[in-house]
């Protein structure tokens, strides 16, 4: 039982204002694993005054000070990096493969990342005899979810580190063990007090109280779109910048022209990974509708491959979704899409067979859907697959469009420059021609409800910096 009831502010770890304890519930064994402490605006006036702070000076200082700070980042978290990935792991329940392969990488790819655009970024520009300055924004609130927990914090905290800013971090509390061993990290690393800040909690109480915080220069959220929407209207009337990554409902299209096995084998087992928990999860699959039928046997076949079971298993190749209540939404959702007449393909309600305990999901698969069905219009957030059919590829198109989100597309042919067409259609920020996927140095951030900015790589920088023109500079 991990005792992580602390909270990390200027440089210290100290005990919460007002005691106020959670369980975390191991998702695997539906049993505590862990127990935080829950924060409160007064802890949250600690953290943002801390960080205010450690502005003045951490502000003003060097390339070279803050590209030596991250290289001691790099190697604090190379130390950690197997505790991290078993925190995950534990946490929320992602198999050991993934968790040490693709979640806890995460974390040293942002910061590497970011070392290496830090070394060459350009924080000046000369325009005639004027010149512009980049400058840190500031003091920056942090809001990250469970799904991918040390992805959203690496890919928020190492540019806002890059670029000289403070900052505090609200960890999602359903999954907070990796941002606790994350705030460890920082620690070792050398971080000057005040500069990284973390205090647990919950939305409505921490989350609020940092959006609305007049100290806060700016919000970084991750979440769901309602979530981010109160972050919006809280940050409101401070005129702080606030930068959202919220969800999707992403279309996979798979055109006529493209080799049908592979297309759907690779979408089906994309939509399994993370146990579908990812706001950028290719979950309608978009198929040629004389090709439906053959789409659907090629989809179960590659279902009843997955190995759903404990995560600490190197032979799982999909663990439990987070928590009871994600469960529960999930099994709602599917129970929906029967309702609603969807054909049910593979899977469906309830556990996987030989599985009584852990919030374990059937690989599910729902064929014959109509973009207008809850299962195609809201995002399930579970191993829970849409196959639509179209009639012609402008039709395909269409409905890609026809969602209120904008995270995510794909697109798959063995015509490349058929896929590209395709691809510069769909209204999304980031499109994935034939499964490939992009590097820590790729923007990443979503069109319409999915929200607005854009993270890692020099991208990422950008949302972290404040605009000043100094006329005259040159005379």
């Amino acid at each position: 039982m991990r005792d992580y009831r602390k909270f990390y502010i200027n440089g210290q770890w100290v005990d919460p204002v007002t005691p106020q304890e959670l369980e975390v519930i191991n998702p695997a064994t539906e049993e505590a694993c862990a127990v935080i402490s829950m924060g409160s605006e007064a802890d949250v006036d600690l953290a943002v005054a801390a960080a205010k702070t450690a502005f003045e000076s951490y502000g003003r200082t060097s390339r070279q000070e803050r590209i030596e700070l991250l290289e001691a980042c790099v190697a604090a978290y190379q130390k950690r990096y197997n505790d991290i990935a078993e925190a995950i792991r534990e946490e929320m329940g992602a198999p050991q493969t993934l968790a040490v392969g693709a979640q806890a990488h995460c974390g040293l790819g942002h910061l590497e990342e970011a070392l290496r655009v830090l070394r060459d970024f350009e924080f000046e520009e000369d325009l005639g005899e004027h010149r512009v300055f980049k400058e840190p924004i500031g003091v920056c609130g942090l809001i990250t979810p469970w799904n991918w927990p040390v992805n959203q914090i690496g890919c928020k905290v190492a540019p806002a580190l890059a670029v000289g800013c403070t900052m505090v971090l609200k960890p999602s509390e359903v999954a907070p063990l990796s941002a606790y061993l994350w705030a460890e990290v920082m620690h070792e690393a050398g971080v000057p007090a005040g500069v990284f800040n973390m205090v647990n909690g919950d939305g409505p109480v921490v989350g609020a109280a940092l959006s609305r915080h007049p100290d806060v220069d700016m919000m970084s959220f991750t979440g769901s779109t309602r979530a981010g929407t109160q972050v919006a209207q809280n940050a409101a009337p401070t005129v702080k910048r606030v930068t959202q990554e919220l969800g999707g409902k992403s279309p996979n299209i798979v055109l006529d022209d493209a080799d049908l096995e592979a297309a759907v084998t690779r979408g089906v087992l994309h939509m399994y990974n993370n146990t579908g928990q990812s706001c950028n999860a290719p979950s309608r699959m978009l198929v040629p509708a004389d090709k439906l039928a053959e789409a659907e046997a090629i989809a179960t076949r590659v279902s009843e491959s997955v190995v759903v079971g404990d995560p600490a298993s190197e032979d799982t190749t999909m663990g439990p979704v987070v928590s009871e209540v994600q469960f529960n939404k999930i099994q709602a959702l599917i129970e929906k899409g029967i309702e609603e007449g969807a054909k049910l393909v593979v899977g469906g309600p309830g556990r996987p067979e030989g599985l009584e305990k852990g919030y374990f999901v059937r690989p599910t698969v729902f064929s014959e859907v109509n973009n207008e069905m809850t299962i195609a219009r809201e995002e399930i957030f579970g191993p829970v697959l849409t196959m639509i059919p179209y009639d012609s590829e402008e039709e395909a198109i269409r409905i890609a469009n026809d969602t209120p989100y904008g995270l995510a597309g794909y697109v798959q042919s063995d015509d490349v420059d058929h896929a590209r067409r395709v691809a510069a259609r769909i209204r999304a920020g980031n499109i994935h021609i034939n499964g490939a996927s992009g590097g820590y140095n790729v923007p990443f951030g979503g069109y319409k409800q999915s929200g607005n900015g854009r993270e890692w790589g020099a991208h990422g920088f950008t949302d972290f910096l404040e605009i000043k023109a100094v006329e005259g500079f040159g005379e």
